[in-house]
């Protein structure tokens, strides 16, 4: 399904002025609904192709020039209307994990549009929430950077995890009754099976499930809102890294360091906990 695409140049093309405005002549007045998402505008703007893209166009991601090939795979099912964004967002982030996003290419709202098949206001809305995620940064006048992060950054967040998450598995581990945590074996069991798929992504999402799981437990929703943001930035791959550079052995010896947490919590073992978890996180599991 493709909705409301018309207004933006595809790979390739020397840039649009805003979605509605006619890319290939003069001037064109009109009310702009942006695919029908937005809310109604109404203007003049004149200039062919070679016009300068405008400052708006800059940070909404419009500008074409010299972008890479979109690589990203076609979504295995169609788009809804209804949830558009959402999908768009849950997509980009996928492709962030299994490095089909690289580090440091830039990609603009319209490319990636044309190979999701809707129009660029849920894209540009999906690119500027991975903005204040992290995960992308504005360029002017060319579209949306995909930052590139090294290992320090990596050991960064390990060490923000362990301060906020290990205290924290440490009490629930000395309160939490045997019965409540074999609940949650079916999530570290499905984290295993994931990571047999070798499947980046599929793992990501499994191993993020059984993490909010344990948290949740503690009955704090910001605890788990932070933990799971830290979580997600850490699965972006390093700068440099070839997609999928992690293999399906590490991620099942990650998944297994799942089901080992589990066990040690159950019976209130804090010294394995404590060591467990470090070391999970240092693995960016």
């Amino acid at each position: 399904m493709r909705q409301g695409t018309k207004g933006f140049a595809g790979a390739g093309g020397t840039g649009t002025g805003r979605d509605g405005t006619d890319a290939g002549g003069g001037a064109r007045t009109g009310t702009d609904t942006d695919g029908g998402r937005g809310p109604a505008r109404s203007g003049v703007r004149s200039g062919g192709a070679d016009a300068a893209p405008g400052r708006d166009d800059a940070v909404r991601g419009e500008h074409t020039r010299g972008e890479p090939p979109a690589v990203l795979p076609r979504p295995r099912t169609p788009l809804q209307r209804s949830s558009v964004r959402g999908q768009v967002l849950a997509a980009l982030r996928t492709a962030l994990v299994t490095g089909d996003l690289r580090p440091g290419a830039v990609y603009s709202a319209p490319v990636l549009a044309e190979r999701f098949g809707v129009s660029a206001t849920p894209v540009r809305e999906a690119m500027q929430q991975l903005t204040l995620e992290g995960a992308v940064e504005v360029v002017p006048n060319r579209g949306f950077r995909v930052v590139e992060r090294g290992d320090r950054e990596l050991a960064e967040l390990a060490e923000v995890r362990a301060l906020i998450e290990v205290p924290v598995m440490l009490r629930l581990a000395a309160t939490v009754p045997a019965e409540r945590w074999a609940g949650l074996r079916p999530l570290a069991e499905a984290t295993v099976r994931a990571a047999s798929s070798g499947c980046r992504a599929t793992y990501a999402e499994s191993d993020r499930a059984f993490h909010r799981a344990v948290l949740a437990l503690a009955g704090n929703e910001q605890l788990v809102r932070i933990a799971e943001d830290l979580h997600r930035r850490a699965q972006w791959p390093l700068a440099g890294s070839a997609p999928g550079v992690r293999g399906r052995a590490e991620l099942i010896a990650d998944a297994h360091e799942h089901t080992a947490l589990l066990d040690a919590l159950t019976v209130g073992d804090l010294d394995v906990v404590r060591s467990l978890v470090g070391e999970h996180f240092n693995g960016a599991g």
